[in-house]
């Protein structure tokens, strides 16, 4: 049986806890609690663009801010304070060999100790089969999550797998998304895709929509340069392209849209969102496609909202953790014209 005595948790969680001092930039409440595992020898990994790859210089950071550790139980006690904010907590793995056994036996103890549904962050190198699913399903997780990360294969291969000798696999981590689908059911899985990594907006596009064809929905991120990673200098995508990707996102997980109703420029860029002006205008002004997607709560809105974790407080908002105001609205406008 594993002994997870400690586990990493995020800022922003920290300071939901009041484990950590400070506020949130505009009032933003964090409404899951995300809790990485960890390891004596770190992850195995390697991928480019990742605070957590094995050859990266020794930092304390992961998607930009600091992720603390805690004991797993002082976490799941505090956890119970703050249940009228809080909707979920998200256990996620990273690579190493007991990473599966460490991974059980915190969603049973967040389980027998809280109320919080419980998403699992997996890694398919890892969870090798359906029977590893059914395990995670059975210690009481409700929903899965797979970083696939990149568009394409290529780019899978490049920052992921041979390319920086890590061990990971663009054809592993696809079936691992069509098992979990078949243990969890449908749009209870969802991939996470990190615009930015050298895709065209049309390759994401495909990819959003391989996904909701088998099933499961996508959770956007936007690339940000990690220090002391291989991609410390890579700059962010345009916020035109990320709020493009967003809107297309939406419009396919919602089944207001489809890749194939879509158009695209010479550069891949979106030009048309298959659906007329009138719902354009509407689902732009509602503004939840540019809201971080992610698993709900019970309530049916969007737990993981990770405030800021795409971007610093001081730069534009890329993922809103909560709806866009007026202004964020006009803004978002002007930034979806920005080729």
């Amino acid at each position: 049986m594993a002994n997870v005595a400690g586990v990493q948790t995020s800022l922003a969680a920290a300071m939901t806890l009041g484990l950590k001092e400070g506020t949130f930039y505009r009032n933003a409440k964090l409404r899951a609690l995300n809790l990485l595992l960890t390891n004596e020898k770190g992850c195995s990994a390697n991928c480019s663009y990742c605070g957590l790859s094995r050859s990266r210089v020794k930092s304390e950071t992961f998607i930009r801010v600091a992720w603390p550790t805690y004991p797993l139980q002082e976490i799941i006690q505090r956890s119970q304070h703050v249940s009228g904010q809080v909707q979920r907590v998200c256990v996620s793995m990273i690579t190493y060999p007991r990473a599966l056994e460490d991974l059980c036996k915190i969603i049973r103890d967040v389980k027998a100790k809280t109320l919080y549904p419980v998403s699992a962050l997996i890694t398919p190198t890892i969870v090798h089969d359906k029977g590893h699913l059914e395990l995670i399903r059975e210690c009481g997780a409700d929903r899965i999550g797979i970083a696939i990360d990149t568009a394409t294969k290529k780019l899978f291969e490049l920052h992921r797998g041979k390319g920086v000798g890590g061990p990971h696999s663009w054809d592993k981590y696809w079936k691992s998304v069509g098992e979990a689908i078949r243990v969890f059911g449908r749009e209870k899985v969802g991939i996470h895709l990190v615009v930015g990594l050298g895709e065209s907006e049309a390759e994401m596009v495909k990819t959003i929509q391989r996904a909701d064809d088998l099933g499961a929905l996508t959770h956007l991120f936007s690339f940000f340069p990690e220090k002391g990673t291989q991609l410390e200098n890579k700059k962010q995508p345009p916020l035109g392209s990320y709020r493009r990707v967003q809107m297309a996102r939406y419009l396919i997980n919602h089944k207001l849209s489809t890749e194939l109703r879509m158009k695209y420029n010479e550069h891949g860029q979106i030009v048309h969102f298959g659906i007329d002006e009138r719902t354009k205008d509407k689902i732009i002004a509602d503004g939840e496609a540019f809201m971080t997607s992610g698993c709900p709560g019970a309530d049916g809105k969007v737990a993981c909202n990770r405030p800021y974790g795409n971007e610093r407080p001081s730069q534009p908002i890329r993922n809103f953790p909560f709806p866009p105001e007026a202004s964020d609205i006009a803004d978002i406008l002007m930034q979806l014209s920005e080729y």
